[in-house]
């Protein structure tokens, strides 16, 4: 007999990235995956390229450069920032750490898909909490929070509604919470949010010793190639994650491309700008369209359409115009899809099928 894996492990939907490929086009319009349209710095490149010669050497096991760049543009303590193989891992790695069979982990319904699959990995019971209007509800949420629950995942901003909760609500569900439950903050998309309600989390971190925000490079640096994430915690959570993780779970190129990366701040603005400019143009153009475009302060702009069925019916049509997107149906919005914001060629692009994907009905 072949061995079998822990109860619940074969009922996880594993999750699957954006598509990629379009076959039949020259030139593809790839909005399926929130990816920075403009790749990574120049300098965060050059400085990949520079490690060809030194693929034999193991990478420092401690991401001591990575950290200390992070640290300084950040203004946090090197010593309470982990590095991983993207913000996935961390993800991953800390439901392993405090939580298991018995427990739960409640996350927002609408939140990103690697809370649920993580948990069950682990043998802990997921619980998505209601959402109000496409945004965390801090009150659904501590309203699953049990004797069970032992971890709460909310991402803010949150991918794919592009909502967020101010940094008052973040503190309200942060007073709300007893002390053994671990709040984990996921701040993956923070860089591109603008508004000045917004707090990504850190402050509650520096205070509480049950509180983690996580982050990646893999948006607003361009790096989704080389798996680049990290978390900013209490020493107690930190010395538990470094307990956990592989030894050498960053690669030298990544660490070297991640120190580049963070340190140049113009380029990260350069993007935000580009970011901020198409994503509001493209929402416009949706609206002319009469489609319905949400408002997001993220990288991508979720469209609502009247029912499962036409929204099924505007991927076909995005792909029949070389355009990608994805469905959000595993998200629990069947009737929506989810832009991510590209180059001016690709927001063209993608309006033009919009445009004429509406015209169809008139």
């Amino acid at each position: 007999m072949a061995p079998n894996p822990r109860p619940g492990i074969l009922d996880i939907a594993p999750y699957v990235g954006g598509e990629s490929e379009l076959a039949g086009f020259d030139y593809v319009a790839r909005l399926a995956s929130n990816e920075n349209p403009l790749g990574p710095s120049p300098k965060a490149a050059q400085s990949y390229a520079a490690l060809k010669d030194d693929l034999h050497r193991y990478p420092d096991g401690g991401t001591t450069e990575l950290r200390d760049a992070i640290a300084k543009v950040h203004d946090l303590d090197a010593g309470r920032i982990v590095c991983g193989a993207g913000s996935d891992e961390l993800i991953s790695l800390l439901v392993r750490a405090y939580a298991g069979p018995g427990d739960e982990v409640v996350y927002s319904r609408h939140g990103f898909l690697m809370y649920p699959i993580a948990a069950t990995t682990a043998g802990a019971k997921a619980v998505a909490a209601p959402e109000t209007d496409l945004t965390a509800d801090v009150d659904r949420i501590l309203e699953c929070v049990g004797e069970a629950t032992r971890m709460v995942f909310v991402a803010n901003p949150n991918n794919p509604t592009g909502t967020f909760l101010p940094e008052g609500e973040l503190e309200r569900l942060h007073a709300g919470l007893p002390d053994g439950v671990l709040l984990v903050i996921d701040a993956a998309y923070a860089e591109y949010v603008e508004d000045g309600a917004y707090a990504d989390g850190r402050a509650l971190v520096e205070r509480a010793d049950n509180v983690v925000m996580t982050r990646t490079f893999s948006k607003i640096y361009g790096l989704a190639a080389l798996r680049l994430g990290w978390a900013y915690g209490p020493a107690n959570v930190v010395d538990v994650l470094n307990r956990l993780r592989g030894p050498f779970n960053v690669s030298a190129a990544a660490q070297a491309a991640g120190v580049a990366a963070v340190r140049d701040r113009d380029y990260v603005q350069k993007s935000v700008e580009h970011n901020r400019v198409w994503r509001d143009w493209f929402r416009q153009q949706a609206g002319i369209a009469g489609v319905e475009a949400l408002p997001s302060v993220g990288n991508f702009v979720l469209l609502r359409f009247d029912g499962d069925a036409r929204a099924e019916a505007a991927v076909a049509h995005f792909k029949e115009n070389g355009v990608l997107v994805r469905r959000m149906a595993s998200y629990g919005l069947p009737d929506c899809l989810r832009v991510s914001i590209g180059t001016e060629t690709d927001m063209r692009m993608a309006a033009d099928a919009l445009a004429s994907f509406a015209e169809r009905r008139t």
